[in-house]
């Protein structure tokens, strides 16, 4: 069993940055694979950066704005934005799964926490 805690949203202007955390429980961080997806009013959830080991991957939207890291001894994965635009207005979730492997398809995640505000104003 994993617990996930976000943290790190906020309000911050449109070309500002902000720095995502998500502290996970459970002695086998490491093996799992970590994501982060979006999901804004009225909108589908979204995938937005994931990683293995230590290789991200990233959602085109996010692409070079944004990027994704982990730190096995705290238990924590982070997601550094950068360059942020209104549209990535959203709440961002961290979401955890059991086998290695990047997929964008949140079903495949099977643990997940809270969710963090993220809001940018234009």
């Amino acid at each position: 069993q994993v617990q996930l805690v976000e943290s790190g949203g906020g309000l911050v202007q449109a070309g500002g940055s902000l720095r995502l955390h998500c502290a996970a429980s459970g002695r086998t961080f490491s093996s799992y694979t970590m994501g982060w997806f979006r999901q804004a009013p009225g909108k589908d959830r979204e995938f937005v950066a994931a990683i293995t080991w230590s290789s991200g991957y990233y959602a085109d939207s996010v692409k070079g704005r944004f990027t994704i890291s982990r730190d096995n001894a705290k238990n924590t994965v982070y997601l550094q934005m950068n360059s942020l635009k209104p549209e990535d207005t959203a709440v961002y979730y961290c979401a955890a799964r059991r086998i290695i492997g990047v997929v964008a398809n949140s079903a495949q995640y099977e643990y997940w926490g809270q969710g963090t505000q993220v809001t940018v104003s234009s």
